[in-house]
Formats: structure tokens, sequence, C-alpha cells
């Protein structure tokens, strides 16, 4: 479990093909010797486990796998060498919880139709999945690239989000263009009230 506030940003070291699986080594700040073997890392929302790491100067490298349905679902499969991406560590019994609930489960990709900036903060607009629309809300959390942002307006399967220079300057949202696909979670609250409705 994951809060969507964004700790680290890592970099794609490497990256092999075995059949369906993806293997990716990701450059990290974090110490190898933090990092057991079998941690889930949330990477760019996608909450992955480490099955190996080792030292680096610059803090570690640690190597996740994927398989066809995080690679069908996720951003996952279009990462290359140099690739960054956002990066938080699991939730801890006490920890702040200080952005919302996220299980980095990615129900899917939303794409960023507009980048506008608007004095000091930056305003994107995305268009998610049909499937998913129903389950954004303005004034409502979303987990967009692992990062916990608040939705401003939504329009049928559009939705805004405005960021502000820290968000910025300690996530990969910087590097972000219109075209570009983020990795959507939807609130969870929000998709087990839908279902409850469903089969009420």
């Amino acid at each position: 479990m994951f809060t969507g506030l964004v700790d680290a940003i890592g970099e794609v070291r490497s990256r092999r093909q075995w059949g369906p699986v993806v293997a990716l080594g990701i450059a990290s700040p974090y110490a190898a010797e933090s990092i057991p073997i079998g941690a889930s890392i949330s990477c760019a929302g996608v909450c992955l486990t480490v099955v190996r790491r080792e030292p680096d100067p610059a803090g570690s490298v640690f190597t996740i796998q994927a398989g066809p349905e995080t690679l069908d679902v996720t951003t996952v499969g279009g990462w290359d060498v140099g690739t960054r991406v956002n990066l938080e560590r699991p939730l801890k019994a006490g920890d702040e919880l200080g952005g919302h609930i996220v299980q980095g489960h990615v129900d899917g990709v939303a794409r960023i139709t507009e980048r506008r900036d608007i004095g000091d903060t930056t305003l994107f607009r995305f268009e998610a999945p049909e499937a998913l629309a129903r389950f954004i809300a303005a004034k409502g959390s979303v987990a967009l690239d692992g990062t916990s942002l608040t939705v401003n307006h939504v329009e049928g399967t559009a939705f805004d989000c405005l960021l502000i220079p820290h968000t910025l300057a300690v996530t990969t949202w910087a590097d972000r263009r219109a075209g570009d696909g983020v990795n959507l979670e939807v609130d969870l609250l929000a998709r087990y009230l839908a279902r409850l409705a469903e089969t009420a």
C-alpha cells in the first residue's frame, strides 16, 4: 500500500525480455541493503516486486519483472533504458498518510491531451479510458504515474489536474508532454462504491 507521495526518481538502467516477461533494472537512491528481495516498490504507480538488488554509486539498482497483464494495462512495456520513473516505498504502520490510499494496481492508461503553464502552476488535461471515467470526480483523488493528484474539473472522459512547482520538481511530471500516456489508478473508494451500486 502506498500514499501517492513520490519519494525518489529512478531511471531504467537495463531491459531484458524473457518470453512474455520483461525484466527491468532500475537505478535508485535507495541503499541496496534497505531493499529486501520480494519487497514491493511503486514504479510510476505500478506495484512491482524486487527480485534482485545490488549497490550502485548513487544508491542501488533493483530488478523487477513485469508479466503480460502488467505490460498490457500499464506503460511499463514502453519503458526503455533511460526512462525516468517515479518511485515510492510502501507505507509502514504508523507512517503519515499524506496523499490517499494507493494500491499500485493500475487500472489503465490515461493520455495527456494538453499541458498549459499558468503562472507557477501547470495544468494537465487527460483523456481517461471510457470504462474508468465514471470513477473520476471533481475534487476527488487519482493516482497518475504514482502521484496522488486532486481532480479539478471533469467533462465526459476528460479531466484536469493542476500541479504545483514542488510536484514538478520532485517527480517526472516536468518531462510530461501532450500525447504521453500515464498510469492511472482510480480512487479505491470510488471503485468499491460503484461495485456496490451495481449489485444493490
